[in-house]
């Protein structure tokens, strides 16, 4: 993060508790400690064990949780309930199967009651922007798996966010498509100076998207670590991931998340 770049996003002492898994059972932490800030266009990824609270983390980021302890803050205002300045994708895309790729993309809009000329305006720059306008009166089903993800995240792009969480959202698509995407999604979001937040278990994906890169350890989770990846050309994560600089961070994350967390639980 640049030393003069404004924090967009803020977490300070986080910790979230939720009711024990039994009659009788004692509260579950499921992340605790957590501090951290992003700042305005950075990208961010989190890497860590499974369990470790990193979803809970974005759904308290995008309003839909709230801390037990602590603050999160979107420019300085305090996070308390589902936020239109924050765009949420997930692994799966979840458009709607009886509307078209626009329509899904004027999805969000509609419900802001924009005029149905700007909707469509404000859609069709994201479906352009995504390389989806070919496809934008088609339905789901007669597109991809990688082309649902583009319109997704045309979508998501479209409520003209603040802040982008994306949870894992190439998971679940096959090698080839996934590199596509990363590409696809690395050069759109720089283009558009977004502020993201990445949680992902791929380590190489890390490395090749972002500004920076936040290890929680095992449950509950915290922030063990943080790696300023300190290499250019952020919108090419190919180029990125040929570099020796690059290999080491991929190394030391694995070396951190399958031996020091372990001991350090």
């Amino acid at each position: 993060m640049s030393p003069n770049s404004p924090n967009v996003l803020h977490l300070q002492d986080v910790a979230r508790r939720f009711p024990g898994r039994a009659a009788g059972a004692p509260p579950f932490t499921a992340v605790r400690n957590l501090s951290f800030a992003v700042g305005a266009g950075e990208f961010v990824s989190i890497v860590g064990p499974s369990g470790c609270g990193k979803s809970t983390l974005l759904n308290m980021i995008a309003g839909l949780d709230r801390p037990s302890e602590g603050t999160v803050s979107l420019h300085g205002i305090e996070v308390s309930g589902p936020n239109a300045s924050v765009g949420f994708m997930l692994q799966k895309d979840l458009l709607l199967p009886w509307r078209t790729v626009l329509h899904n993309v004027e999805f969000g809009l509609e419900a802001r009651n924009l005029p149905a000329a700007e909707r469509r305006e404000r859609a069709m720059r994201e479906l352009s922007r995504c390389r989806m306008t070919e496809f934008a009166d088609r339905y789901p089903y007669q597109i991809s798996g990688g082309q649902r993800q583009r319109a997704a995240l045309a979508r998501t792009l479209a409520i003209d966010p603040d802040v982008v969480l994306l949870d894992e959202p190439f998971s679940a698509l096959d090698a080839q498509t996934k590199l596509v995407l990363q590409k696809s999604f690395a050069g759109t979001i720089a283009m558009a100076g977004l502020t993201t937040l990445l949680i992902t278990h791929d380590l190489s994906e890390a490395v090749a998207m972002s500004d920076r890169i936040l290890v929680m350890s095992d449950g509950p989770g915290r922030i063990v670590e943080e790696i300023e990846v300190g290499l250019p050309n952020r919108d090419n994560p190919l180029e990125r991931l040929g570099t020796p600089r690059a290999t080491e961070i991929v190394k030391h994350l694995f070396h951190a998340l399958h031996i020091d967390n372990r001991l350090d639980a």
